[in-house]
């Protein structure tokens, strides 16, 4: 019954592709969204069953039809996991989840090989105390199992030490539970071999995702052949923790490809079965985007600095040369500010949808006001009072350098009481005022005798130009872990 079923639905799909041949995108998204919303909230159903066998283990392939049902006859439950026994090559998953996986999928190259390099990388660039909260997992998703068999033997060799603590797995999700991957369509007039290419991309990654599906609560998408910034995993649960009671699917510390892309762990099923079902259809980061829109996260939340950075310099398609670079990555000088939660309030009129949050947020956005006069103010009020070590603010922009604060103070205070406009401190102590629109202040902590509970911006004389407060970073001497206790930051 099942098989009929599959042969018919796919049978009705062929004869639409010639009636969408020039509207492929508007097709897609309808079909996308229809689905998507069909499924999205069906109960957990399968579980992910993962046995151990020999790599090099022989097994019938069953025929076209049979691999699309075996494929997707799990696609009326997008939360289960797909049901895929994975064949294991290097180490086990340790009993206690941890706070990262880190994915990454590999196949056999034209030129150049640098998955070593990333997994060294990745390892290398973290503490002891930040490994202990991270798991590596590597798909080998090339068919050459003499290929997978001679790349494992060099990563176990190398990297023995982290394959027994649990930092490491490599597994291989064998060719039978692939979908055909021969006559698929040619959208974007692309040639069969690039189709097949992207399409077998796609399902190698939707396996991954489904096998890391338990192993943490949360999940970084990378690439084979990338570098990392050092401390990496600090930086990126700051920005985290900075975005707690705030809704987001997918948070980027790249803005290249498939790499430094963060998921909840919960949604992994989701877009595991989302790959799969239009595996056909487009490139990966392509139906990354369209996934993250129909969870109702319409912008980009993107971080700067970079945390990773692309090192190859050819493509696992062909061979072909691809230097692109992330001019935002940052390797060494990696300092994420803190920015406990806080309320934001300001008496300067705001443009559009500028407002006081954007100016204290870690992503790439920014306040902005109209002809701040004298005595204006921007405060930022602390939930909890904070010893705060050091305070940068920066206005302006690279294409507006006039908007700046040319006049202004930076004050911090103390003794909140409740007045007809809010909270506000009762007391505040001036720490210096703004030089060329900029202003920093290190060792706040040894110059105030105070926890603060307020950090306030005040112009000292009016002007005509409009104000960008670009950012608003606090650093605090406290661990992160203790302030949120809700959102980083309300606008009162």
């Amino acid at each position: 019954m099942t098989v009929t079923i599959m042969r018919l639905v796919w049978k009705s799909l062929d004869k639409m592709r010639c009636f969408r041949k020039r509207s492929t995108i508007p097709f897609l998204g309808v079909l996308i969204t229809c689905l998507l919303f069909f499924n999205l909230y069906m109960e957990d159903g399968y579980m992910m069953e993962a046995g151990k066998r020999p790599l090099r283990e022989t097994s019938m392939h069953p025929s076209n039809t049979e691999r699309y049902v075996h494929t997707f006859r799990d696609l009326t439950n997008f939360s289960g996991t797909i049901n895929v026994t994975y064949r294991y090559l290097a180490g086990t998953p340790l009993p206690r989840k941890k706070y990262l996986t880190i994915g990454l999928s590999s196949v056999k190259r034209k030129r150049g090989n640098y998955l070593m390099e990333t997994i060294k990388s990745i390892f290398d660039q973290s503490s002891y105390e930040e490994l202990k909260e991270i798991v590596v997992v590597v798909h080998l998703a090339d068919f050459d199992l003499a290929w997978c068999e001679n790349l494992v033997q060099d990563i176990s060799r190398k990297f023995a030490h982290h394959i027994i603590a649990g930092h490491l797995l490599v597994i291989h999700a064998p060719e039978e539970y692939y979908p055909s991957l021969d006559g698929l369509k040619r959208n974007y007039n692309d040639p069969e071999d690039r189709v097949r290419f992207r399409s077998k991309q796609n399902v190698d990654y939707a396996f991954l995702l489904n096998f890391c599906t338990n192993l943490s609560d949360f999940y970084m998408m990378l690439e084979d052949d990338v570098r990392c910034s050092r401390n990496f995993l600090t930086s990126l649960k700051k920005v985290v923790t900075s975005r707690e009671g705030s809704y987001w699917v997918m948070l980027e510390f790249s803005k290249l490809g498939y790499i430094g892309k963060l998921y909840h762990s919960r949604d992994l099923p989701r877009l595991a079965h989302f790959l799969l079902m239009f595996y056909q259809e487009m490139p990966c980061d392509w139906l990354l985007i369209h996934f993250r829109d129909l969870l109702a996260q319409k912008d980009v939340i993107r971080f700067k600095p970079s945390l990773f950075q692309h090192m190859g310099y050819y493509s696992s398609y062909k061979g072909a040369e691809n230097k692109l670079k992330d001019d935002d990555f940052e390797e060494d000088s990696i300092d994420i500010p803190d920015n406990p939660p806080a309320s934001l309030y300001t008496n300067i009129h705001v443009f559009e949808n500028y407002d006081a949050t954007k100016a204290y947020s870690s992503v790439d956005e920014y306040f902005w006001g109209k002809h701040p006069s004298t005595g204006d103010f921007f405060v930022i009020i602390l939930h909890e009072p904070t010893q705060i070590s050091k305070i940068k603010i920066v206005t302006g922009t690279d294409d507006r350098q006039n908007d700046i604060l040319h006049h202004g103070a930076l004050e911090v205070g103390e003794k909140l009481v409740g007045t007809k406009r809010g909270r506000q401190c009762s007391s505040y102590i001036t720490l210096g005022e703004f030089k060329y629109g900029n202003i920093e202040v290190q060792d706040v902590d040894h110059k105030i005798a105070f926890d603060i509970e307020c950090v306030r911006i005040v112009v000292t004389a009016s002007q005509k130009e409009w104000l960008i407060i670009r950012t608003i970073s606090l650093w605090t001497t406290q661990p992160p872990s203790q302030w949120y206790t809700e959102g980083p930051y309300r606008l009162d």
